[in-house]
């Protein structure tokens, strides 16, 4: 009887492998040049990634919820003001505005695609919004002409959270160049990945950008001088090394997650698992996650089948965020936010990552078959 196979959820092995001496190469370089933050490692990461969304700056930061927080801040929005964000995403979105003072407001999304509906947004907005924040959630862009349209036609400032879609693209533009600035996150497990936590500011508005970059650095705009009340979110060298070093990589490692995408799309062949929608000419996503939605209350128990059978999954995300502990004090019940619960109810997460064998995709897609067979 043959070994069963063991499916991880992730392994960076088959990225990391090959750049292992020019990973090691570059570490040791900046342990070499006793400049550690800040430095020319920095500088030519943010000019290459620029280059790569198609924009002008991009402002190296801590980590992804600090980009959001960053360009919130940057923008004036604060005590009293209202954030639009979706319902059904990673907490980090929502705490950026929490942090600068503002009210996050849920938008429920379209459950087909995963992301923030843009037929519901208009109905959000009041005399308090200032700015709406939207997903990319799992690396499929949002419909970005209505959601510009909306924002335009009230005045409210519009960014986009890339955490989860490095390359992705809409109507041919890359997530990021889609509105007045884009957040990204390079934490370890994202499509492009640091070895620790590390984000980016990307913007066509130079004033925008030099305000993230000051108060990313204490609210300094030259040493020891603070004209604003800032923070300390700098990208460090050994994270901007490693992330120039892989940049040039990243689009064969999205084309990999999209021929995964299009093998579990043929290969999951059961009705009750419904699978991310295709790309197509206006969306072309790269697959960070490729999420299930299993209905009939039985996510759990395929979670539970899935790991008996070597299979590692995660569930994005098992509680909304209107009914955490962090958001109690906006008093949202539960059943107000309907999309964003069956979402959370009916969830899971499957692997997907560079350098997946076929086998290994055959393994999982026979598996989700025959929970259901």
């Amino acid at each position: 009887m043959s070994e069963q196979m063991k499916v991880p959820f992730l392994d960076f092995r088959p990225m990391h492998d090959p750049l292992r001496e020019e990973m090691d190469a570059a570490l040791t370089r900046v342990c070499h040049s006793d400049y550690y933050i800040r430095g020319h490692e920095c500088e030519a990461f943010e000019r290459a990634f620029a280059d790569y969304i198609g924009v002008k700056y991009c402002v190296g930061v801590g980590n992804g919820l600090d980009a959001i927080q960053l360009i919130l801040r940057a923008w004036g929005i604060g005590l009293g003001d209202e954030v639009i964000v979706p319902s059904n995403t990673y907490i980090a979105t929502a705490l950026a505005a929490s942090y600068t003072g503002a009210t996050p407001v849920f938008v429920e999304p379209v459950l087909e695609t995963a992301e923030i509906d843009p037929a519901r947004i208009e109905a959000a907005i009041t005399s308090k919004t200032k700015a709406i924040v939207v997903v990319h959630l799992q690396g499929r862009p949002c419909d970005m002409d209505p959601i510009r349209e909306v924002a335009k036609k009230h005045g409210l400032h519009l960014m986009e959270d890339c955490a989860q879609a490095h390359g992705a693209k809409y109507k041919g533009v890359r997530t990021g160049a889609l509105s007045e600035a884009g957040a990204f996150s390079f934490y370890p497990g994202k499509n492009l990945g640091a070895l620790g936590d590390a984000g980016a500011v990307v913007t066509d508005d130079r004033e925008l950008a030099e305000r993230v970059r000051h108060i990313a650095n204490y609210g300094s705009d030259v040493k020891y001088h603070h004209y604003i009340k800032g923070m300390n979110s700098r990208l460090d060298e050994m994270q901007a090394a490693i992330l120039a070093l892989k940049l040039p990589h990243l689009d064969t490692w999205n084309a990999d997650r999209v021929r995964i995408a299009e093998k579990y799309r043929a290969l999951i062949t059961a009705p009750e698992a419904a699978q991310p929608l295709p790309p197509d000419e206006v969306f072309s996503p790269v697959y960070h996650v490729y999420g299930l939605r299993i209905g009939g209350g039985k996510r759990d128990a395929l979670r539970a089948y899935l790991t008996e059978h070597g299979i590692e999954t995660i569930l994005h995300y098992p509680t909304p965020m209107h009914l955490q502990g962090a958001y109690e004090e906006l008093h949202i019940p539960e059943g107000a936010l309907p999309l964003a619960e069956e979402f959370s109810a009916t969830e899971i997460s499957i692997p997907i990552y560079y350098g997946m064998t076929d086998a290994q995709v055959q393994t999982v897609a026979d598996a989700v078959n025959g929970f259901f067979a």
